[in-house]
């Protein structure tokens, strides 16, 4: 991990949601209205193609020009009363080439950072420079920042963590009101990028989209929780306040708590269970033990012990695990493990800006995984066998349960004794790993049209935003290519805005290749 990033984020002395986890009602609202924003069917027509956007200023430049407009925030009358007031107007300029270079007009929406206000550092770093590769952009000012900004609020300090997913909410129809806009002027093909907490705000957005669109996200991944409860953003949260109002109202453990989803839970309980399986069945099934024989076998798995001692006492060991639970563990999204890549990306063995393309390069060993368990699932179907409870069935449960998250150093102790201490710290890390996976993990989202359009740009040693224990996005979206700077956050930010773009260029040359052609 870069510890230029640890430094650079100790010398900065904001804090955010210091007001704490917002109004329990609104959080409620929000996780309900996330189950219909994640699914691009579902919303399809949440934002008309005809979406008023109004156009207040044009200016011509030498080369190039400038329109600046606004429109209102979609998000203000689907969820009323959820925005601040000087959220609710949403302002974006548009750069554009006076003279198109070819007859098609690509454009990419341009989402902001955190601490990126108003239109100024995307214009010059990103917008501009495109200009010369033939590709007009909209800026887009994020809620809560720049004109938007609540007058109350310090600089990008937002006061509570359910500002963090209105914002997220609010930019997901915006994104999707001006693509719609875009088609309408005659532009195309369309792309969206963000850096840092852009990135995965225009990850989120373009789930939305119901064409194919180039994406690249840079210096974000699958979920912002990693930033808030592993990377050096958790040392700017004042985890005191958010863990006393977690416990002085018990609304957010008895009812917020069970309305969150966390792909983290899904696809790796699911994945282990698989690996359960196989290893299992591997010893099990050679020398034709299935076919009947009488054979005694000590077999650990994990923390378990497996004594088989004939076919009968095997297979009873096998009973249970039915079909019913077998279609559980694929509704957990087991289907998942043929599309897990050989680790190629693994973050400590990358070097340079080493290009991984995924959906290339299949484990064999998983494939056969998965065909053992459709085996097991297929014996089990035609003994028509009840699920019995045993030692073997209790372990899959353990590992359907919610993995505990290891509690970062940074939160203060608080005066009370020291055991209860640890378990409200602990329980408001996981919450707060439970609320950013609910409204920011892109496994709760709809897979993007053409995941081959998506070029993600990491920092490999980013303290930001650490990767090791969360699900690889690349992962997620099979076709993706991740491209990999050596370097931390700050350092890849502040030096290689030459890579982010050429992303950019590179990913409007697939789809136009694709589907322009």
């Amino acid at each position: 991990m870069s510890q230029f990033d640890k430094i650079y984020r100790k010398i900065l002395l904001t804090k955010f949601f210091t007001k704490g986890w917002g109004k329990p009602e609104d959080l409620k609202r929000i996780f309900e209205f996330r189950k219909i924003l994640s699914n691009r069917e579902k919303c399809q027509h949440l934002i008309p193609e005809d979406y008023p956007v109004h156009i207040e200023k044009e200016s011509i430049q030498k080369d190039y020009k400038i329109l600046e407009g606004h429109f209102e925030s979609p998000l203000k009358n689907l969820l009323p009363g959820i925005m601040p007031k000087s959220t609710e107007i949403a302002r974006f300029q548009v750069i554009l080439p006076n003279q198109w270079k070819t007859n098609l007009k690509p454009v990419c929406l341009h989402l902001a950072g955190t601490g990126d206000h108003y239109f100024w550092r995307r214009r010059n770093f990103m917008a501009l420079p495109l200009l010369k590769e033939g590709i007009g952009s909209i800026i887009l000012e994020n809620p809560y920042y720049g004109t938007r900004k609540p007058k109350e609020q310090l600089r990008s300090s937002l006061h509570n963590v359910s500002d963090l997913f209105v914002m997220g909410g609010a930019l997901i129809l915006e994104s999707k009101a001006l693509l719609h806009w875009c088609e309408r002027q005659g532009f195309g093909p369309l792309g969206i990028t963000g850096i840092s907490m852009g990135g995965n705000m225009a990850s989120l957005a373009a789930t939305n989209w119901h064409k194919p669109i180039s994406l690249i996200p840079c210096l974000s991944w699958s979920t912002a929780s990693c930033v808030f409860t592993q990377g050096v953003m958790s040392g700017a949260i004042p985890w005191e306040v958010l863990q006393r109002q977690y416990y002085a109202d018990e609304i957010y453990e008895k009812e917020i708590r069970e309305l969150l989803v966390s792909p983290e839970d899904h696809y790796k309980s699911a994945y282990s269970i698989g690996q359960e399986f196989v290893r299992t069945a591997t010893d099990l099934t050679s020398d034709n033990r299935f076919e009947g024989r009488h054979f005694q076998h000590d077999q650990k798995v994990g923390n378990l012990s497996l004594e088989v001692s004939s076919a009968a006492s095997q297979e009873q060991q096998f009973g249970a695990v039915s079909k019913t639970e077998a279609n559980q563990a694929r509704n957990q999204k087991i289907d998942c493990i043929e599309n897990l890549t050989v680790n190629v990306t693994h973050d400590h063995k990358e070097s340079g800006n080493q290009t991984v393309s995924t959906g290339q390069v299949f484990s064999k060993s998983l494939k056969s995984d998965q065909n053992l368990l459709d085996n097991i699932s297929k014996q089990n179907d035609s003994q028509s066998r009840s699920y019995a409870t045993n030692s073997f069935s209790k372990s899959i449960a353990q590992k359907l349960k919610r993995p505990q998250v290891e509690r970062p150093t940074v939160i203060s102790k608080s005066p009370v004794a020291e055991e209860s201490s640890t378990i409200l710290q602990q329980k408001a890390v996981d919450f707060m790993k439970g609320v950013m996976d609910e409204c920011t993990h892109l496994g709760n989202f709809s897979i993007p049209v053409d995941t081959e359009l998506i070029i993600i740009i990491a920092a490999k040693h980013d303290s930001y935003v650490p990767r090791d224990n969360v699900l690889n996005l690349s992962n997620l979206w099979p076709g993706s290519e991740v491209r990999y700077i050596d370097t931390g956050h700050i350092m890849a930010f502040i030096f290689n805005h030459n890579v982010f773009r050429q992303a950019v260029v590179d990913s409007f040359k697939k789809q136009i290749k694709k589907y322009y052609s």
